[in-house]
């Protein structure tokens, strides 16, 4: 059977969500990466707690606040009806903060782990060519840290792509605006669609998959180019 075009503009709209939510992530995730890397500040465990937070936060829970903090009477609200933006609850825009902040873990620690995994002795060994840290964070600490960054890309992709909780709270299921394939998958549910909602549920599975195994075999890989 093939998909509807509903279901179509469903998946088009999941995965530019997607994208955009990945690009921006890596550009936020990455700096904070690095100074949670780095920093021995007394705030490194209150940022570490709130980038964590959404990993145990139930999804209806974190959709509810940043519904309200969007909202005509919440402060992000009245920031941007302020700028004659209007409200962004139930707008493109609207979800994709939220996928922002809700996938930011997914991002963060991948990053953060192969930063600290690269250990002092390269910076110090730029720093010592007389590298400015600027320089030597990107030609030296970047590429040694490329395959975080392409695990976390990956992982914030996927996360997006499978976000529901969160998307229905903050953007509902309206056609063409905030309809992604894991709310078409529920209305198709809802109005007894089975067919329909195989056919996206089978898509959803086999892509969540093939995310687990590129993500086993490049670690894999990276073990092997290990000494």
């Amino acid at each position: 059977m093939p998909l509807s075009h509903e279901s179509l503009q469903a998946i088009r709209l999941t995965l530019e969500l997607a994208a955009l939510t990945t690009v921006l992530l890596l550009v936020v995730a990455t700096p904070l990466a690095w100074w949670l890397s780095q920093t021995r500040s007394r705030w490194r465990a209150p940022i570490v707690a709130f980038v964590t937070l959404p990993l145990v936060l139930p999804p209806s829970v974190l959709g509810f606040y940043l519904l309200v903090a969007m909202g005509p009477h919440g402060p992000l609200g009245q920031i941007t009806q302020a700028m004659g933006w209007g409200v962004l609850s139930f707008t493109f825009t609207g979800l994709l903060i939220g996928s922002i902040i809700f996938s930011l873990p997914f991002a963060v620690q991948p990053i953060q782990h192969a930063f600290e995994a690269i250990g002092s002795r390269p910076m110090e060994v730029a720093a010592t060519l007389r590298a400015r840290p600027l320089d030597a964070f990107f030609t030296v600490a970047l590429p040694l840290a490329r395959p975080g960054i392409v695990t976390a890309a990956i992982l914030s992709f996927a996360h997006t792509v499978g976000e529901f909780g969160v998307v229905l709270m903050i953007g509902g299921n309206i056609p063409g605006k905030t309809r992604v394939v894991s709310t078409q998958i529920y209305g198709h549910v809802e109005a007894m669609e089975y067919a329909q909602a195989h056919w996206l549920a089978g898509a959803m599975l086999a892509f969540s998959f093939a995310v687990l195994l590129s993500l086993s075999l490049m670690k894999r890989r990276s073990d092997r180019v290990l000494p």
